[in-house]
């Protein structure tokens, strides 16, 4: 592998325990970033002519603290922080000529990053995106592209909430036990936010979020001791898994998109459904539901076709409508849409579907993808063909674009 290959990768893969932890001990979170984007550049510099390090990640946490010291020093206003900066450069280089690696000798504090971000002052629409940005490295495009708003937005807004950790000095510390349940949410949605990601770009070798559904999947299971009694954790878990299970049944061999109701069940991974079914049954025992558990559960009736050959629509349907009534975002919506169409016919689909908000929809890929299947199986070809033009627009998996594509040719 070429050194710049090694430095990309390092970078997609390490980038969020580096800022992670720097920054529980340097609460300027523009300044770590700033040097650890020198660090890569000396990298850039550096590797070339004396080869790559045995241990990439603890050479850029030494590179990378080294600037935060000589910045301290230089500008005298960081002085509490030099001496604990100065006894963790100390263990950097103990750690960086001993035979551990760096997964186990650096703790991961991206939980306290974190959860950093839900702190009451900090506003609670920019808790999940500034997680996502500085935790999990997603750049604010993507971020802004998921929340419906502008890059530019975006981008302002991640950079003012970065500047009241500063400002304020807030701690990086693990909230206590009885403060984690009322700042849980925000935590779940990024992990959730991260896997489909990651999920979505899993199949796109040269993509930089493609590790993301294997690190959201690990950050999961990390919470789980903090959050013992929390089910919504179990219930993320659930889900992710049983999603994860059936990566490679999303194509054929030749590399096609199949639908989840088409694919060949026997592809799925067994035993990350059974892990996935025991979180959700663990979850359960709680007596309490919540989002998380009913998107697990829905996906566990999918998963049951393994066993009896079938898809138990209704009950989708119905796990759907619990779904809706206690979340009633666009992507419950749609997908309720389409269970009451395949357990009682299109025309019933097609009216729960019409029914959300076009400006909601307007962008929404799944929308227009099942409106054009539904629409076709009604036999109502010129809104098929409109719909099937606009969800292949807006597709951005190559695969997905070009099933559409058959499918608008078969009208």
């Amino acid at each position: 592998m070429e050194i710049n290959q090694v430095i990309e990768k390092t970078a997609r893969d390490a980038y969020g325990r580096l800022l992670s932890y720097l920054a529980v001990n340097w609460r300027d979170l523009q300044a770590v970033e700033d040097a650890i984007g020198d660090a890569f550049l000396a990298a850039l510099e550096s590797w070339p002519k004396a080869g790559i390090p045995d241990k990439p990640e603890a050479w850029l946490v030494t590179a990378a603290r080294r600037r935060l010291i000589d910045r301290a020093r230089r500008t005298r206003i960081s002085e509490s922080a030099l001496p604990t900066l100065l006894a963790m450069s100390e263990d950097a280089q103990r750690l960086t000529s001993s035979s551990a690696d760096f997964p186990d000798d650096f703790p991961d504090e991206r939980l306290r990053m974190m959860f950093l971000c839900t702190h009451p002052t900090i506003d609670a629409v920019m808790r999940t995106p500034l997680m996502l940005q500085t935790v999990l490295g997603i750049d604010a495009a993507r971020i802004a592209s998921a929340f419906i708003t502008k890059p530019s937005t975006m981008s302002q807004r991640l950079t003012r909430a970065k500047a009241k950790i500063r400002a304020e000095r807030l701690t990086f510390d693990m909230p206590d036990p009885e403060e984690i349940p009322d700042r849980l949410e925000p935590v779940l949605e990024a992990i959730y936010a991260a896997y489909g990601s990651g999920w979505d770009e899993a199949a796109i070798a040269d993509s930089p979020r493609r590790g993301l559904a294997e690190e959201a999947i690990y950050l999961g299971k990390l919470l789980l001791p903090f959050a013992p009694r929390e089910p919504e954790v179990y219930g993320l878990l659930a889900l992710m898994l049983h999603c994860e299970a059936r990566r490679t049944a999303r194509h054929d061999d030749e590399g096609n998109y199949i639908p989840l109701s088409l694919q060949d069940c026997t592809r799925w991974e067994q035993r990350l459904i059974m892990e996935a079914e025991r979180y959700l049954h663990t979850a359960s025992q709680a007596g309490r539901v919540g989002r998380f558990q009913l998107m697990a559960a829905i996906q566990s009736v999918h998963a049951q076709r393994l066993r009896t050959g079938r898809i138990e629509w209704a009950a989708i349907a119905q796990l759907y409508e619990g779904l809706v009534r206690l979340s009633p975002a666009l992507g419950a919506l749609v997908g309720r849409s389409a269970a009451v169409a395949e357990a009682y016919g299109p025309e019933h689909g097609i009216v729960l579907l019409e029914a959300i908000p076009s400006d909601e929809a307007v962008n929404y890929q799944p929308y227009w993808a099942l409106a054009g299947h539904l629409y076709k199986q009604m036999h109502r070809e010129e809104e098929a063909r409109s719909a099937y033009s606009r969800a292949i627009g807006l597709s951005t998996d190559a695969s997905v674009r070009h099933f559409l594509q058959r499918q608008d040719a078969k009208i």
